[in-house]
């Protein structure tokens, strides 16, 4: 049996988070290691464990994804100053948890990568 994810704790209201937003197919948190003033987790319901394992069918909750972020940017404020969408995939990507979530990285002048 595969355990949950943090995600699926978090979803289930067995580890408290403030949930930012939240549909019938994604939900978004704070990132509890923030790298920048602004950093949030688009996760999707489904759990997924990478990026590797998308298929065909999961191409609307991945679009999804990214159109929840583009729309807190605006509602935070960043959308014209800039920020970063970024999917981490695997361990020499510093992926921990093994369940897609895309980071919306913002608020402050990034670093180059």
């Amino acid at each position: 049996m595969n355990s949950k994810s943090v995600f699926e704790l978090i979803l289930s209201g067995e580890i408290e988070s403030e949930v930012i937003y939240e549909d019938d197919d994604v939900f978004a948190i704070n990132d509890i290691n923030p790298v920048a003033r602004v950093h949030i987790l688009v996760i999707p319901k489904k759990k997924i464990a990478t990026i590797n394992n998308l298929n065909d069918s999961d191409v609307n909750l991945v679009g999804k994804m990214i159109m929840v972020a583009k729309q807190l940017a605006y509602e935070l404020g960043i959308d014209n100053t800039g920020y970063r969408l970024l999917f981490n995939t695997n361990d020499d990507a510093m992926q921990t948890v093994f369940h897609i979530h895309l980071h919306l990285i913002g608020g402050q002048k990034l670093k180059d990568i």
